[in-house]
Parts: C-alpha cells; structure tokens; sequence
C-alpha cells in the first residue's frame, strides 16, 4: 500500500478514548456480574419474592438485547459520542436509583433503565472504535483490548463486589459506578470525535418496542404460571405475547430495511452457531445465578469468597479464546464447537454431583470446565456468522451474538428461574413439619433467601429445619435445572456437527470441484 492511500494512524487523543470507553464497558460488565453475587442481599434489603427476584435478575438483558440494534442506528444517525454520553449518564443515574430503592418495583424500573442506558453504550463503543482506528492493525489491537475489558469488569465485579458487600449496605454495588461514571462523562466530552453516518436511516423504534412488547407479556405469564399456577390472566399474557412476537416478524418481513434481517437466518453458517448460541445462554445463564445463590446460602461462603469462586472460571475463558483462535485454522468448527460444548456439559454434571458432597470445591471445577468449554462457540461462532454474511449486512451479523446473549440470559432466568422457583416452591410446601407457622411457611417457600430471613425468627430447633429443608429443596432445583441444561446442550452438539460438519477450518482454500465447504460458500444455501 503506497502513503497515498495508508489510514491515518491513531494518537493520543484515540488512545486515551479508547480508554475511556474501556471504563464504560469495565462498570457495565462488573454490573451484569456483581447483582448474581449481591441477589440474596438485595432480596432481603427491598423484600422481593421469588418471582420479584428474577425480575431483578433479568429485566436488564431484556430490555438491553430488544434495544441493541435500534441504539446502534440513534448512534449513527444523532452522533456517536452523544449518544454514548447519554448512556453513560443514564447509567449512572439508574445506578443511583437502584441504589436507594427501597421496594422490588423502584428497583426493577432502575434496572430497566441500566438496561436502557447499556443498550446506547455497547453500539457507540463499536462505532467510535471503528472511526477512530482506521489502520487495520491498530483497529484489530483496540477492539482486543475493549473485549478483554469485559472478563476484567467480571473479574473486579464479582471481587469488589464481594468486599462491599462484606462492609456495607447492598446498594453500595450499585453506587461504586457513580464516581466511574463521572469519569466517563468529564473525559469523554474532551477526547471523543463527534461524527455520525450522514446517511443513516431513521431508527426502527417501532420494531424495538413491538419485540419489547412481545417479550415481557409473555415472560410474565410464565412467571405468574409458575407461582399461581396456569390461571386465565397469565395465559392470555402469553398468547398476547406471542401474537406480538408474530407481528414482528410480519413487519421485518415488509421492511426494506428491517431491524432484523430475516433473510440472514436462510444460511445455515449463520443461523446454526446463532441459535446455539441463545440456547447456551438461555440454560447456562440460569444455572450461573443459582450456583451464585448456592455459593452463599447453601454453601455459607461470604459474597468475596463466592467471587473469588468464579474468577478461576472467567480467566480460563479469556486465556482459552487466542487458543481457539488457532485450533480453528486447524480443526474444522462443527468438531472444534463440539468439544467445547461437551466440555460444558462434563462441567455442569461436575455441578450436580457437587450438590451430593460438601464444599465448593466441584463447584468451582464444574464453572471453569464450562466457562473454559464456551469459548469455541463464541469465537468461531461469531467468525462464521459475520464471514457467512454479505458485507452489506456484515455489521448486522456482528451484532447478533450479542443482541442473542443478552436475550437469552434474560429470557432464560424468566423461563429456566421460573421452573426452579416452582420446583423449589413444590418441594418446601410438601417437606416443611405441620408446626411451622403459615405465614412462616409461605414466606420460606418463596425463595431461599426468603427462607433464611424467615427462620431467623423461629426456635433455634425448628430454624434449623426450615433452612435444612430450605436447602435441600434448592439444591434439588438447581440439580434438575442442571441436568436439563446438560441434555439440551448434548442436543445443540448433534445439531451442530450435523448442520455445519461440511464446513472447513477457518482460512482454509475451498479445494476445486467443492462446494459449500466455507462459510463464504453458505451465503445462498438455505436450512433443508
């Protein structure tokens, strides 16, 4: 390449941008991390049930995956920058909200809003990132750095999280991201360029809000279905729910634009890894807030040791993506995904014989062999879905597996939480002795944490059987979830190496006189 046309090199100013915005995603990723360490204390502090937990727990990625896109194109069409100034103070002020909330309702509402203003944050990085870098090698080192802030936000989440809630109210994991926040905002205005996309079409608010709308009936129906059983009220959620869901994709279908390319999901390099990926995420990120609960109230950690527990775990991760960067030039993806599913699957049964022993010890094997296990899908999956895609529709496929995760962990804790609140639910109103109080009693089968608050004020003896059977009845629940997650992953294994086996390993030459054999050639194949 002559100087004529080499990119301009980036300086200080967009090195010390991209620092800033390392900080955004460092408060956003340690906030996602730190609410599993700080549920059963929240629980307690604003007096949620079970149900109210979960909303807690999942309202966040539901709001952030349904808006994800949509903020993406405010960023290109009203600024960049300004927008991600916006999210970053919305951030704060959320936090600032959940901190002092004092009922489960102000608290939902705030994380909505965390939700709201991470969905303006995440697509603005990108989008700066890409402008500000514009040497290729200089882009690829930035977008590594900004992605290995999201395992350090986790790590530092789930330890400060821990030390705070060790000497402190539970609000105070909320504050820590005001001064950050601050920070954020103060250098921000000074470092980052103002640009936006001159031709970039109006945002699709309405199909946002219609995917928002179909989501939230229907995950409140199963939730209602789960604690009060399948009344009227609930099942015309769902079905309201789904007919929404119907609408959108009529509408996608009609757009010449669509937020949601439907056409993508004709390529099987695309939609497989795509759908696995939400599967994951829909099972493992259920299982994950419930071993955190099993950490503390089960296994009697305190909120650092839990975190401490899942730190090997998450730097396993990161040191296993630039690994299966390499193995994926080598070994063809369907077998290289495989192996890392079946390592997840070996660490989730790791899960449940743990609940027959004493210690965290399994616990702590079990989430790195599956959080190890995950990173082939997540990086060879991404590779294949973007690589399957027209580059005009490359920065949609990007933006899939992240939209899918958030989605799937929302939607997950909604649907798998649900099943194991009322699993649990089912086990402590049949177990729990006949001389246990009612109100007592129906406070204790509501959620663990609601258990050991509960028996605090009981005789020592009967306290001691009412959490006895309080945790028999989680672990019972988190067991059969588990081994549920397994199953459904040994499936997404068969239909991985049978829908993608032809594909060959990434960077390879398709030999002559053969086709479909890269995710290039996928682009016109539609699912058989």
């Amino acid at each position: 390449m002559t100087a004529k046309y080499a990119q301009p090199v980036a300086g200080v100013q967009e090195w010390t941008g991209l620092g800033v915005m390392c900080l955004a995603t460092l408060f956003i990723a340690a906030d996602a991390f730190v609410l599993m360490l700080a549920l059963p204390h929240v629980a307690v502090g604003v007096a949620a049930d079970g149900i109210e937990q979960l909303w807690i727990a999942d309202i966040y990625g539901i709001v952030l995956g349904s808006l994800l896109i949509t903020m993406g194109g405010l960023g290109d069409r009203i600024g960049r920058r300004r927008l991600f100034l916006v999210g970053a103070a919305g951030f704060g002020a959320a936090s600032l909200i959940a901190a002092y909330a004092t009922d489960p309702g102000t608290l939902i509402a705030a994380r909505a809003l965390l939700g709201m203003a991470s969905a303006a944050v995440i697509p603005s990085t990108l989008g700066l990132i890409r402008t500000m870098f514009r040497d290729p090698k200089q882009m690829g080192v930035a977008f590594g750095i900004w992605a290995s802030f999201y395992t350090i936000g986790a790590v530092l989440g789930l330890l400060v999280g821990g030390v705070l809630l060790a000497n402190f109210w539970w609000g105070s994991v909320f504050l820590a991201n005001v001064p950050a926040v601050v920070v954020v905002l103060a250098l921000g205005s000074l470092v980052l360029p103002k640009n936006r996309d001159v031709d970039a079409g109006r945002p699709d608010w309405i199909s946002s809000l219609l995917s928002l709308a179909a989501i939230l009936p229907a995950v409140w129906g199963v939730k209602e279905a789960s604690r009060d059983g399948w009344e009227p009220l609930p099942i015309a959620a769902i079905v309201v729910g789904v007919l929404l869901g119907v609408a959108f994709v009529r509408r996608q279908r009609a757009l010449s634009r669509p937020l949601l390319d439907l056409s993508l999901f004709r390529n099987r390099s695309f939609s497989i890894p795509l759908l696995a990926m939400f599967i994951q995420a829909v099972l493992t990120g259920t299982v994950l807030l419930l071993l955190m609960l099993d950490f503390q109230l089960v296994q009697g950690l305190t909120p650092l040791q839990a975190g401490l527990s899942l730190a090997p775990g998450l730097v396993l991760s990161s040191l296993c993506a630039p690994v299966v960067g390499v193995l994926a030039r080598r070994f063809r993806p369907a077998y290289l995904i495989a192996c890392g599913e079946a390592l997840v699957i070996a660490g989730l049964v790791l899960v449940i014989v743990a609940g027959t022993t004493s210690g965290p010890a399994l616990f702590i094997a079990g989430f790195a062999l599956w959080s190890a296990g995950g990173s082939p899908l997540l990086a060879v999956g991404m590779t294949l879905m973007v690589g399957s895609a027209p580059p005009e529709r490359a920065g949609a496929a990007s933006s899939m597996p992240q939209v899918s995760a958030e989605l799937g962990n929302g939607i997950g804790v909604a649907v798998v939480g649900s099943v194991a609140v009322a699993l649990y639910h089912a086990q402590m109103t049949d177990s729990l002795p006949p001389e246990v109080p009612a109100e007592t009693a129906a406070t204790a089968s509501q959620s663990i944490a609601n258990a050991a608050q509960a028996s605090a004020d009981l005789p020592p003896d009967l306290a001691q059987v009412v959490f006895s059977q309080a945790r028999e009845a989680f672990t019972s629940s988190l067991q059969v979830v588990t081994g549920f997650t397994a199953v459904v992953l040994a499936g997404v294994i068969a239909l991985i190496v049978s829908r993608l086996r032809h594909v060959r390993p990434l960077g390879q030459e398709e030999p002559a006189g053969q086709e479909e054999s890269s995710p290039a050639a996928d682009v016109t194949e539609e699912l058989r």
